[in-house]
């Protein structure tokens, strides 16, 4: 059904299915993208997520679905009418061209007058810091400031919703901390919905306002970065973001509000439900200990998840000591300020506010 769209949704997808061959590469994909969001498309190689976003674009064709964007039904359009900019991994620069003549390109294609095109340029080399680089060629450039101009030419055109695929990939670890900040702040100015494939978590966190996770061709959790992390509905998820000890549990009662879940070492321990859908009466579920959740000492302060054991090994992490500990629940790692020596005997405890309760 594509009649009841958000009047306020960037891009409506309804129902996207796609295969190549035999392999079933998206799964009748729904989601509502808002207006004015930073909407990361996320999940490992092979989950479908630049596939997706190459439907959206216009340069593959879904075998079903529909896509609208702004309310209007693009799905059979071409990529040229879908009023969306395109900023690609390797930033698809022309080599011979200089940073104005490429940002000008998409212009020259619409047959802008010249003195239109290079006003136009000239802005979006100003809104992207680049003014002293407009006749510089692309090899002359760094690998940020490439990816700045790639910027410029996907929103020269002023289009309804910008795409961006892998962009910070090739950049090393500083420039990448630095094109996070660049990009966000950049969003908010223009104002209009970014739609991001990556594979980095930290990325998506750190940028988003909406985060898709994708597997398998599937939508596996849409929502905020701290919803994502915090309330995790599946063990993939609370895997793939961030770090999580993953523990097995039964829920033994459940109720509006709190699961009552015995972990595999008999201790029970009732759990909020955060307004989640959670798994029913004595189903198997797991419990989501995150390391930097632990606390280190022989009584807990509040109610928590408490367990025993003998350090396995203490690596030494910079700002934490990163201690990995074999207990009755399993293998855990915990990070502690302290140093504790392998072979010693240690207690972590888990604020049971911090606990959450996923399926397998």
């Amino acid at each position: 059904m594509m009649d009841n769209v958000p009047v306020d949704a960037a891009i409506s997808i309804r129902g996207i299915a796609k295969r190549f061959g035999e392999k079933e590469v998206l799964r009748g994909i729904d989601l509502e993208i808002p207006n004015g969001a930073y909407v990361t498309l996320l999940g490992p190689s092979g989950s479908g997520k630049t596939t997706l976003l190459r439907i959206v674009a216009g340069f593959s064709v879904a075998d079903a679905g529909t896509i609208k964007i702004s309310g209007a039904d693009v799905t059979r359009r071409p990529a040229r009418e879908r009023e969306l900019g395109m900023v690609f991994q390797n930033y698809a620069l022309f080599p011979h061209l200089t940073a104005r003549e490429n940002i000008e390109y998409p212009l020259r294609v619409r047959k802008l007058g010249k003195r239109e095109r290079r006003e136009l340029a000239d802005q979006y080399l100003e809104r992207v810091q680049l003014t002293g680089c407009a006749d510089n060629y692309p090899g002359t450039l760094s690998g940020g400031q490439q990816q700045r101009v790639a910027l410029a030419r996907g929103l020269v055109c002023r289009p309804k919703v910008l795409l961006l695929d892998e962009p910070l990939s090739a950049l090393d670890k500083h420039l990448r901390s630095d094109m996070r900040e660049f990009l966000r702040q950049l969003q908010r100015d223009v104002g209009i919905t970014f739609i991001h494939v990556t594979h980095d978590q930290s990325e998506a966190l750190a940028l988003s306002t909406m985060v898709v996770i994708m597997k398998d061709g599937q939508l596996e959790q849409v929502g905020r970065p701290e919803e994502l992390y915090l309330n995790p509905k599946t063990s993939f998820v609370a895997g793939f973001i961030g770090d999580s000890n993953l523990v097995f549990a039964r829920i033994r009662d459940a109720n509006a509000h709190s699961n009552l879940v015995e972990l595999s070492d008999g201790q029970q321990c009732l759990l909020p439900k955060r307004g989640l859908v959670m798994p029913v009466e004595c189903h198997n579920v797991q419990v989501v200990l995150r390391p930097e959740d632990a606390v280190f000492g022989q009584e807990p302060a509040t109610p928590s998840v408490m367990t025993n054991g003998v350090v396995i090994k203490t690596t030494f992490m910079g700002t934490h000591h990163e201690v990995v500990m074999q207990t009755n629940l399993g293998k855990l790692t915990a990070y502690s300020r302290a140093d504790f020596p392998a072979g010693g005997q240690a207690t972590a405890m888990w604020p049971l506010e911090r606990v959450a309760v996923v399926s397998p």
